[in-house]
């Protein structure tokens, strides 16, 4: 029979496990509904409405948030596993936290700014520049340009540091720890910045391949995952860098000709 000290940490132990499926289980579902939304949306977007109108700039901005966290969400899946071992260990010494949703709601906030942003982009590409059905651009030296410039960040400093900060979540709470409320949308806040230095050039590659093509969003997707689990002396973002540099001179060239 088991004494007290040895049943507490066993219970300690399944009751963090128990959250994290929890966790996980969340982030799959809001995945899937997220892209879900978004193919049902872009969908609508194909009827024949007047891209001038305030329901089209709706239902674009409704796309774009709902891709954008089916995206993202997943790959911030450590950050917000390690914020709620973190809130656990200072529950356990009767000090008070926020939950992980409030964390999850500041990194969320950054992406719909980032939403916003892209649908204000997507409305004046439609005015200037012809979009195929799949919302790609079919100018072979816009698409070029787009891989050219994506490759060229992904050898940057800035990304360097930015993807650094979000493969390290515990070193990244340690510094910058928030009590409260406000506290953890804050801390969501930072982190969701970090993250979206990281990857905003990466998501312009979507006019490239189609902003409603499930093959680039989940694969686009899968890569910023990859990208941060795998660590940043391997040289994968540099390596990729280089792919896309010689992919988009190769589509630059090719539109010149």
């Amino acid at each position: 029979m088991s004494d007290g000290s040895t049943a507490l940490p066993d219970r300690i132990s399944r009751a963090a496990s128990h959250q994290n499926l929890i966790v996980l289980v969340a982030l799959a579902l809001a995945t899937a509904l997220g892209l879900w939304i978004t193919l049902r949306t872009g969908e609508r977007l194909m009827l024949p409405l007047q891209a001038g109108h305030a329901a089209y700039a709706v239902l674009l901005f409704i796309m774009w948030w709902s891709m954008m966290l089916a995206m993202m969400l997943p790959s911030a899946a450590p950050a917000i596993l390690t914020y709620g071992a973190m809130t656990r260990k200072f529950a356990a010494k009767g000090a008070s936290s926020a939950p992980a949703g409030i964390f999850s709601a500041g990194y969320a906030a950054i992406w719909t700014g980032f939403s916003l942003a892209a649908t204000a982009l997507h409305l004046a590409l439609e005015h200037f520049l012809p979009l195929t059905g799949m919302m790609a651009v079919t100018s072979a030296a816009i698409g070029g340009s787009l891989l050219l410039a994506a490759g060229l960040y992904q050898m940057t400093p800035l990304k360097y540091a930015c993807l650094h900060k979000c493969q390290a979540p515990l070193m990244f709470f340690a510094r910058g720890w928030r009590k409260g409320r406000l506290g953890a949308f804050r801390m969501g806040v930072s982190h969701g910045i970090y993250c979206l230095g990281c990857c905003w050039v990466l998501m312009g590659l979507l006019f490239y391949g189609g902003v409603m093509e499930l093959r680039w969003i989940i694969g686009i997707a899968l890569y910023v995952a990859l990208e941060k689990l795998i660590p940043v002396r391997s040289r994968v973002s540099q390596f990729t860098g280089l792919l896309l540099v010689v992919w988009g001179a190769w589509e630059l060239g090719s539109a010149f000709k």
